[in-house]
């Protein structure tokens, strides 16, 4: 969010960090022209060329590297003794941006982002789903979503929600083709729904059982990024998936899926909300993390720990 009087300089910096005028124009919530206007109108009165400019890149001049190392600081400082005074109001307003896996925005956008927006009718909320980790902070985000496991360290980390676990799932239908697996090393012999990692990997799977782990590199007719689409596959019969219980929740509920190898399938730490620790927390953000431990408490008092994530667990009623 652009604050007034202040966003020539944001603009800079928003195109410094995007690399684009389109993508820091998406940022900041204006359009691309006002970005680029307001870009050249500083390079007017500073007499001085900030970006060079083609038709398919935008770089720093070296002038433009040095101005933007002097007023990031200051500017951060400006907008937290901003963020300090709007603290004190007593109703959030204002734009919370979140980056998050597809899978885990999925997981919270109805218990959590929407209940978030029917309290606080002034704010805005802004999620932006991918499968890499982006720093948070370079690219202008409030705050991330993902896996305990992929948190970086530096960061303050909230649970969301229990512990997951990966389940193995497939069709009645293809059970009436194939025997179950009984052990793990049966999938050997199976047809299953390989997934693709962000970086490019094909998932092996991680099977566990009183201390004993295993990783699998399964072979199968699909390779697919998306637990969604793997779930469609599991369910028309194309194999075994490995896949978020959450993901899998309705089709075993109803029996169109089948679990199995049950045992072998531990809880793995959830869902984290992370954010910087050494910046002011904005009143919105602070107001999404009081909700998060609100449904938190609520889901533990009515002892379902660890049942998967879903919004009869997370209702504010």
């Amino acid at each position: 969010m652009h604050r007034s009087g202040l966003i020539e300089l944001e603009a800079v910096l928003a195109v410094a960090r995007r690399g684009s005028f389109r993508a820091a124009a998406a940022e900041l919530g204006m359009s691309t022209s006002a970005i680029s206007n307001a870009i050249a109108a500083l390079e007017t009165r500073l007499r001085t060329r900030l970006f060079n400019r083609t038709t398919r890149s935008v770089a720093l001049t070296e002038a433009g590297q040095q101005f933007v190392v002097r007023i990031s600081p200051a500017l951060g400082e400006i907008n937290g003794a901003m963020d300090e005074v709007n603290s004190q109001r007593q109703t959030p307003t204002g734009t919370l941006r979140i980056n998050s896996s597809v899978g885990a925005a999925r997981m919270i956008f109805a218990p959590l982002v929407l209940e978030f927006l029917r309290r606080h009718s002034d704010m805005k909320v802004d999620i932006v789903t991918e499968a890499r980790l982006v720093d948070i902070v370079a690219d202008g985000f409030d705050a991330g979503i993902r896996l305990e496991e992929s948190v970086p360290r530096d960061m303050i980390a909230v649970p969301i929600g229990p512990d997951l676990r990966m389940v193995a799932v497939a069709s009645p239908g293809y059970f009436a083709q194939h025997a179950k697996p009984l052990v793990p090393g049966d999938l050997m012999a199976h047809d299953c729904i390989r997934m693709r990692l962000s970086h490019g990997g094909i998932y092996r799977w991680e099977l566990e059982r009183h201390g004993e782990a295993l990783e699998l590199d399964v072979q199968g007719p699909l390779i697919l990024d998306e637990a969604t689409m793997m779930v469609d596959a599991a369910r028309e019969g194309f194999g075994i998936a490995f896949v978020s219980e959450w993901n899998a929740a309705d089709d075993l509920a109803t029996g169109r899926l089948i679990r199995v190898l049950e045992d072998w399938s531990p809880y793995f730490p959830g869902l984290r909300l992370y954010y910087p620790g050494h910046r002011h927390v904005p009143p919105g953000l602070r107001a999404f993390v009081d909700l998060i431990r609100e449904v938190n408490e609520a889901r533990v008092s009515k002892g379902q720990d660890g049942s998967a994530i879903g919004p009869q667990n997370f209702s504010s009623n």
